[in-house]
């Protein structure tokens, strides 16, 4: 007698081979049997007419905090993740000195670099860690309703050991090198996944300053990547500029050969240099052919900032009368909004200067390129066309962009602008299908838990099947046997999950069942809904019937049955 029998439905296994109809059978957390006919079970699904794939393991998120305190871990959970893996860019929480001043000091690095409120934060952390051991330690202490895994950022560690010279971004001495390479070693033989730093002008301190490890020398990265050496598990990643990409790569291969162990970047196009990404594929595909497991990181959908009334950033909210209106709750706030005396000044006005010259220029970008401003369509569409912008609604309706934008955004603050900030080339759309055909590549960038007032793409394992697979119109469409093998068995085992990401008997029993048919993604809201009401934008999704983890059902029909069978993940 099985717990649970799934009964007809299309299996779609993980494995990338076509799907084919049969029962799957759950039994003691494990997968009991797969595929024919299946004996009894306490509980029988009827899943005929429905998908049955394996959970995604999602290896691209940030809720190293609220994986602390959170068991639902939404809004992952809520789109059929059932692995998750932190600790990415290089930042988090461990290891960390237990002082006020450097839990502070994180807590703002997390703010600024991923978006999320520190006053959930600093309310959430308990702090009852100072290696990252101990920090793995704490979140095993903690049942959840998913598996949560964990990488040790570079960040906190350089701190930890530098002190103020880390964050004067002064060269690490040997000692120093040592003394970290030593506390990567100590955490991934504790189960750490690896361990993840950021070569970026776009992450910087609430002060504006560069990272802790944004100009760390090869020497340092190399001497740290050296705790790798001898392991079978673990992999280095990182988020790069590539100020010098040939050296760059070069320092990446050499770490593939000495160590045998997988390094990753996160790869994206650039509006303003659209050749980079086809460089650096070469680049890895040399790596490769040399020996060393070097991978891209992508996104499987355009990464897009929304501009509302209630999120962090819209177009107006550089203009002096609107600044006044940014302490208001949102509900007097769209009184204001929809006032006509108050629309008409704000429209005659211009940005302000002094707050533009506080702008970064990318969020100087964001909030005045109309033609990159898309109204969000209902199901939300990432692939919008040149005529759908602000822009091209404007010369269609004799109307200025910021009338158009005004008038659409002050309906509702319900209402968003789409800016897809990466990955978005009309000219050239088949940019990320390339990519995700080429199997040097891996999917992530979920970022799920992060940029709470700015971006959710939480969802994107919901949009890889229903886009790519399913809906897709402006070009080929991928078989779906593929987008599921992207996000199960292909992260899985980049990473070192090897009991998971495929429905195959005695593997672990994470289970999706989904009605393919009639999947859908809904249009994003804000919650406040964090510590200390602490703001993030969810997305929810239709489709998602059960799902299962380790055998336990955790959402039925897209609803948290309270059950927490995840667990921290340890690694080797």
């Amino acid at each position: 007698m099985h717990d649970t029998v799934i009964r007809g439905g299309t299996i779609v296994d993980g494995t990338g081979k076509p799907g084919y109809t049969g029962d799957v059978a759950l039994k003691d957390g494990k997968i009991a049997e797969v595929g024919g006919k299946a004996g009894r079970g306490n509980r029988e699904i009827d899943a005929n007419g429905l998908l049955v794939t394996p959970g995604w393991v999602d290896v691209h998120t940030h809720y190293d905090g609220q994986a602390t305190w959170d068991k639902e871990l939404a809004p992952s959970s809520w789109h059929g993740v059932t692995t998750v893996l932190m600790g990415n860019c290089g930042v988090g929480f461990a290891p960390v000195k237990r002082s006020q001043s450097e839990h502070s000091d994180l807590i703002g690095m997390m703010e600024s670099i991923e978006e999320i409120p520190g006053i959930a934060l600093a309310d959430g952390l308990k702090w009852n860690w100072e290696t990252f051991p101990e920090y793995m330690d704490a979140l095993a202490e903690m049942p959840r309703a998913i598996d949560v895994a964990a990488q040790i950022p570079h960040h906190p560690l350089r701190v930890y050991v530098m002190g103020e010279r880390a964050v004067r971004r002064e060269a690490a001495t040997p000692d120093d090198i040592q003394t970290m390479r030593d506390a990567v070693r100590q955490a991934l033989d504790a189960g750490a996944f690896g361990f993840t730093t950021s070569r970026t002008n776009s992450h910087k301190t609430p002060t504006g300053d560069m990272v802790p490890g944004r100009y760390s020398e090869v020497q340092e990265l190399l001497g740290i990547g050296s705790a790798f050496k001898g392991l079978k598990h673990g992999a280095f990643g990182m988020n790069s500029d590539f100020d010098e990409e040939p050296a760059e790569l070069e320092w990446m291969t050499k770490f593939g050969r000495e160590t045998g162990r997988p390094i990753w970047f996160l790869l994206t196009d650039r509006p303003t240099d659209r050749a980079r990404w086809e460089r650096l594929m070469k680049g890895v595909h040399k790596a490769r052919k040399e020996g060393a497991m070097v991978t891209a990181q992508i996104a499987g959908r355009p990464v897009g900032v929304l501009l509302g009334i209630d999120t962090a950033l819209n177009p107006f909210s550089i203009r002096p009368s609107y600044q006044a209106l940014l302490e208001l709750p949102v509900g007097e706030r769209m009184k204001r909004v929809q006032d006509p005396a108050f629309r008409a000044q704000v429209l005659k006005e211009a940005p302000s200067p002094e707050l533009l010259n506080r702008l970064t220029q990318f969020r100087k970008f964001i909030t005045t390129a109309w033609d990159r401003m898309f109204p969000l369509t209902d199901p939300p569409n990432y692939e919008p066309r040149k005529e759908d912008s602000i822009a091209g609604i404007a010369a269609r309706s004799n109307r200025t962009p910021d009338e158009v934008a005004y008038d659409y955004l002050s309906a509702s603050a319900d209402r968003f602008l789409f800016f897809p900030v990466v990955g978005y080339n009309e000219d050239n759309l088949n940019i990320i299908q390339t990519m995700l055909e080429d199997e040097t590549t891996l999917l992530g960038l979920s970022d799920g838990g992060a940029h709470c007032s700015s971006i959710i793409d939480a969802g994107v394992p919901t949009w890889m099947l229903m886009h790519w697979a399913r809906d897709r119109s402006r070009g080929p469409r991928l078989p779906l046997e593929k987008m599921v093998k992207r996000q199960t068995s292909d992260t899985a085992a980049f990473f070192g999950f090897h009991d998971r990401g495929v429905l195959r008997e005695g593997l672990k029993a994470d289970v999706n069942v989904i009605d393919y048919k009639n999947l859908k993604l809904h249009v994003p809201e804000v919650r406040y809904d964090l510590p200390m009401n602490g703001r993030r934008l969810v997305q929810r999704a239709d489709g998602y019937k059960h799902t299962f983890v380790s055998g336990v059902e955790t959402f039925a029909g897209g609803v948290f049955t309270g059950a927490t069978p995840g667990r921290l993940v340890r690694a080797g």
